[in-house]
């Protein structure tokens, strides 16, 4: 046979990583077996443990690299500033609570997709899920600070910290349960977008 090379190794890993990604966000962690990931990684069963351990060792990679491409999203949009759709935090509200991140087949951003299944998996999973929490946390606050000074205002860490909380909250909330009743009451699924958008607007 021929000898697979650490370039052939390193792609099949990263195929894994992004087959997990999909599978993990959108169907959740435990649903999902080895065969039928490495099936979709286009690899071979047996060859998962070449690269990973565990299955929860995959499930805490795939958590913290699909928070780092939300949160990259996050802070690029920040870096932006404003643009058509408003503010910084205002285009984040519409872009997250928006019927194209609602329906998006890989489950989109894992603070809603994966928030179900970090409770229920290791220590390890849970840690790697709250560092990406955080992270959202860390940036909302620093934008509502950074807001408030260009304003003029004066705006307390801990307040904007709070208004952080709260906003990552009403966002998740209110995307789990536009796709609960997507299928069955479209409209109300709109409708808890719409809401969702403006309630967490109000947070600001």
């Amino acid at each position: 046979m021929p000898r697979i090379t650490k370039e052939d190794k390193a792609r099949n890993r990263q195929n894994i990583l992004e087959a997990a990604g999909r599978m993990f966000r959108s169907q959740g962690i435990d649903a999902v077996g080895i065969a039928e990931l490495m099936k979709e990684a286009g690899l071979t069963h047996g060859g998962f443990y070449n690269h990973f351990a565990s299955k929860n060792d995959l499930a805490v990679e795939v958590c913290g690299a699909a928070f780092a491409a939300s949160l990259g999203g996050l802070a690029r949009t920040i870096e932006d500033g404003p643009g058509e759709a408003g503010s910084p935090l205002e285009q984040v509200v519409a872009g997250y609570l928006s019927t194209a991140h609602r329906d998006a087949q890989d489950g989109g951003c894992p603070s809603a997709s994966l928030v179900t299944d970090a409770g229920r998996q290791s220590e390890a999973v849970q840690s790697a899920y709250a560092e990406g929490v955080e992270g959202y946390l860390t940036g909302f606050a620093a934008e509502f600070l950074r807001e408030a000074e260009e304003k003029g205002q004066e705006l307390d860490p801990g307040e904007a910290r709070d208004r952080a909380v709260r906003l990552l909250s009403e966002m998740v909330g209110a995307l789990m349960l536009a796709r609960a009743v997507r299928h069955v009451e479209p409209e109300l699924s709109d409708e808890i977008l719409r809401a969702g958008r403006g309630q967490a607007l109000e947070t600001r």
